[in-house]
């Protein structure tokens, strides 16, 4: 009983991540001379660059500005204004009232998953406050991770890719047939659209694509299985390919720029997951349609069948590999990959859980995210990796893959409301999903909130050139990030 106390302990302990530091700019350990504009627009790059990094990894616009702030704080820029709008970062850091502020601006032009370059620019920021390293070591360290290759080949994410497919295949009840066949289909979607990507074509088309694809090995083993003497269901299939391209999407960013106060981020996001989703959806009616003038009707859909708490080890397990193998896919650092698994299998636990109970599909999910954000929360304090990968990884289990396409057949078979009801539902529980994860977050940060630091008079203040200048409150409070 000691060594499980002790072990839930250790995940609570002080060891934070980043994320979790106090939001109050510091006093600065190593101030540079405000006076000096190249050392200035030497901080602010470095503040705006790790920005980047965290932007383009999905991590809500708040959490880049308080980031962006406090590098920029602990080089004695303790007043600046940070603006974070969708893919772009404006700082301004004010110098005093006789000096001009010192403005940069950058722009994210692309999106990345790879969870372990976003670790690293975390650890970075950490070993910025703790280490008091000079600002030319920190553009070292940051032009070192975001020179580094993925931390393994681009199979094995694929394979990670595909892995997540057929945990989702057993998730929905499907036999070894449908696991293999939605394992291959995933590895195919995956290759065609790293091409099709390696040409420029649009994200939706590639989306288009995948959807196209994961619909189409359905609907020929559907017409065939009476040869092959099997039963096949098609939605089985189709539902864990869409669950794979669904994950990709930043729906967790969106809804946390949301409710944290940045609706402009979050209206840009938020309309990116539906056109991409979009996509999605246009590529499966493309395939059903293709299906049908070729006679190959699918079959109704069913209704869901209540949980089998018999059943609820295998889920279980099923949620904690689809985690791990998301993880996987995203380049997630070794020690990520346990967090993961733990936050996804509490997930399931908790959704089948709620489900039994007869709790409908959105308050479970609600429910099962908010679990896997609190945990996430706590396990990234141990492993030392961003929430949010932990989060993100740990509601891919629970996205709503079936009941997209569900709300798909019956809008193609003329069954309006249905289809919409479907739709909403599915809309619903990813709105859910990422609205847990927000709260389960803000429960973790708060159980363990870290003393606020005070301010040390006797540590050295920002220095100042030959020129005199005035500035009676240049220490004096922080001024909040601002984000859009």
């Amino acid at each position: 009983m000691r060594r499980f106390a002790a072990s839930l302990g250790s995940l609570v302990k002080d060891r934070r991540a980043t994320a979790d530091t106090v939001t109050a700019a510091p006093t600065p350990l190593q101030p540079i001379d405000l006076t000096d504009d190249a050392r200035v627009a030497e901080v602010l790059d470095l503040a705006v660059r790790v920005g980047e990094v965290l932007l383009a990894s999905g991590t809500s616009a708040i959490d880049t500005a308080t980031q962006v702030k406090f590098i920029a704080a602990t080089y004695g820029l303790a007043q600046c204004d940070v603006d974070v709008t969708y893919n772009s970062i404006v700082v301004s850091a004010h110098r005093g009232p006789l000096i001009p502020p010192a403005s940069t601006m950058r722009i994210v032009h692309y999106r990345s998953m790879d969870f372990t370059r976003l670790a690293a620019a975390d650890r970075l920021t950490r070993r910025i406050r703790l280490e008091a390293i000079t600002p030319a070591q920190a553009h070292a360290a940051l032009d070192a991770i975001v020179s580094a290759p993925h931390p393994y080949n681009r199979w094995i994410a694929t394979l990670g890719w595909a892995g997540l497919a057929a945990a989702v295949a057993v998730l929905l009840g499907g036999g070894p047939l449908i696991i293999a066949v939605s394992f291959f289909t995933t590895v195919v979607i995956d290759r065609v659209n790293r091409v099709l990507n390696r040409f420029g074509l649009p994200y939706f088309f590639q989306q288009m694509m995948g959807g196209l694809i994961a619909a189409a090995p359905a609907t020929a083993l559907y017409m065939v299985q009476d040869q092959l003497g099997v039963t096949i269901r098609p939605s089985q299939i189709i539902a864990a390919g869409v669950v794979v391209l669904l994950s990709g999407l930043s729906l967790v960013g969106s809804v946390q720029d949301a409710i944290t106060g940045a609706p402009i981020t979050a209206a840009a996001r938020f309309f990116e997951v539906v056109m991409m989703t979009g996509g999605i959806i246009a590529g499966v009616a493309l395939s059903l349609r293709v299906a049908s003038a070729l006679g190959a009707d699918l079959p109704v859909i069913s209704n869901e069948a209540q949980p089998d708490l018999t059943q609820l080890p295998l889920k279980v397990i099923a949620g904690a590999l689809a985690s791990m193998f998301y993880a996987l896919a995203c380049y997630a650092e070794r020690r990520a990959l346990t967090a993961a698994g733990l936050g996804g299998a509490a997930g399931l636990l908790f959704f089948v859980l709620a489900q039994s109970l007869g709790i409908g599909p959105v308050i479970s999910s609600a429910i099962a995210a908010t679990v896997i954000g609190f945990a996430g929360g706590l396990m990234a304090r141990r492993a030392l990796t961003p929430p949010l990968v932990v989060a993100v990884a740990g509601i891919t289990p629970l996205l709503p893959g079936l009941s997209l396409y569900r709300g798909l057949y019956a809008m193609l078979n003329n069954d309006v409301i249905i289809g919409l009801t479907a739709l909403l539902a599915a809309f619903g529980i990813g709105c859910a999903l990422a609205a847990g994860v927000t709260l389960g977050e803000w429960g973790a940060r708060t159980l363990r909130r870290p003393p606020r630091m005070r301010r040390n008079t006797t540590l050295r203040r920002p220095r100042f050139g030959r020129r005199s200048v005035v500035m009676s409150n240049s220490g004096a409070g922080s001024v909040t990030p601002k984000v859009s």
